[in-house]
């Protein structure tokens, strides 16, 4: 008993969430984007490392 009041609620609740869209700055998501740098250097210093990585792990020589 008394579910049925608490149910109709988390119904309410999700619906007006499925259905609503609020209004997206994409601007300011745009300028957001364009100024985060890449922590770590840019993708040349990545490829060495990756590179590094595999050799450490190689198989010797037989």
């Amino acid at each position: 008993m008394g579910r049925g009041r608490a149910k109709a609620k988390q119904t309410k609740v999700a619906r007006e969430l499925k259905y609503f869209s609020p209004d997206t700055d994409l601007s300011a998501l745009e300028r957001e984007l364009h100024t985060q740098t890449s922590p770590g250097g840019g993708a040349a210093e990545r490829d060495r490392d990756d590179d590094d990585d595999y050799d450490s792990w190689a198989p010797g020589r037989r």
